[in-house]
């Protein structure tokens, strides 16, 4: 079986097309992804509840995570139900003092949730 173009009618064949379309979902969904990176100096774990799944990550000092979230999750830092974040599946975090912040520089607030008693806003 070859999978190549009809020479007559100039069309991709059936299975050719499924592989290339597989393909383009695939790099898709990759891109869809959260990535949490930890820049504490100790380090954190992180459960990841996406719907009715639940895991438990250990994400060590200066580690990332990266293909998390891809649907939307939250994410709870160290078992403390009041440092639990919302992310929809395409952000960039950082763990760093307790907290989960954007990594983009357009956002300098945390995520929905969490115990951040400064209203979002980083103190150094």
């Amino acid at each position: 079986m070859t999978f190549c173009r009809d020479r007559r009618s100039g069309r991709i064949e059936f299975p050719t097309h499924t592989v290339c379309t597989i393909a383009a979902l695939l790099m898709t969904s990759a891109a869809t992804a959260a990535t949490i990176t930890n820049r504490s100096d100790k380090d954190v774990k992180i459960t990841i509840t996406e719907g009715p799944s639940r895991q438990d990550e250990f994400l060590p000092s200066g580690k990332m995570i990266d293909g998390v979230c891809r649907k939307g999750c939250i994410i709870r830092l160290n078992d403390n139900s009041k440092d639990e974040y919302e992310l929809h599946g395409s952000e960039s975090v950082s763990v760093e003092g307790g907290f989960l912040y954007y990594d983009s520089s357009k956002v300098e607030v945390a995520p929905t949730g969490g115990s951040d008693t400064t209203n979002g806003e980083r103190s150094n």
